[in-house]
């Protein structure tokens, strides 16, 4: 089982932040950087001990060390910050005695009420606008192909941006709603593709390119600048 909260170990390059996590899949003991909390995930097979993640931290010290200065400035949901939505900037203000909720209007996002509320309400709506835009991404095209996803949600994944289940559940990372929209279009495609075809073979690759024409630019994107939605909030 993961660790929700990170232990922060003295490694030979400095602290860091680690999180620990046991996996029945592992067939050996992997570390990687999580993006969105900056910490080190340690995952182990159930049969290994700590002594030698332990090792394998001390090793990788100055790896580690490099990528988590390597990771982008985190940027609040406070006011006066500004945050993407569609790839674009858009300030967050704060008006406590504005029109009820958040508005989006001018590449402004209006939050009322008190400051305290401010940074759920803004992650509630960013939510709610990618639950609604991937919704009608995905039935469109899953009309277009002759499909028919059983269940669209939204999740703060942080691995993966998009997933289709065996029973047909498709699955996005809410933060998609801060990327441009040809990357949004693409995600979409990728995982209503997976309706059909649940792996990525030439035939998978075939359908994707019927219903979206980004596939490229859209990966380059993800690739290089998808880690900074994860630094966001």
């Amino acid at each position: 089982m993961e660790s929700t909260k990170p232990e922060l170990l003295r490694l030979p390059s400095g602290p860091a932040p680690v999180r620990w996590r046991r996996s029945r899949q592992a067939r050996r003991i992997s570390l990687r950087i999580d993006p969105a909390d900056g910490a080190v995930v340690v995952t182990l097979p159930l049969r290994a001990g700590r002594q030698a993640a332990m090792g394998l931290l001390h090793d990788n010290a100055e790896w580690i060390a490099a990528h988590l200065a390597a990771l982008p400035l985190r940027l609040p949901f406070a006011d006066g910050a500004q945050v993407p939505v569609d790839g674009e900037m858009h300030h967050i203000r704060h008006a406590p005695s504005g029109r009820a909720g958040v508005q989006l209007r001018d590449r402004t996002i209006h939050v009322s009420g008190d400051a305290e509320f401010l940074p759920r309400r803004v992650a509630d709506f960013l939510r709610a606008e990618a639950r609604h835009r991937f919704t009608t991404l995905a039935v469109a095209k899953a009309g277009e192909a002759g499909l028919r996803p059983r269940r669209i949600t939204v999740k703060d994944t942080r691995t993966r941006w998009g997933s289709c289940s065996a029973r047909g559940d498709l699955s996005f990372c809410w933060r998609l709603v801060m990327a441009p929209p040809f990357v949004q279009d693409y995600v979409a495609a990728h995982e209503v593709a997976h309706l059909r075809h649940m792996n990525h073979g030439s035939r998978f690759w075939a359908l994707v390119a019927t219903m979206t024409p980004h596939t490229e630019a859209a990966m380059r994107w993800l690739r290089d600048e998808g880690p900074r939605l994860l630094r966001v909030g």
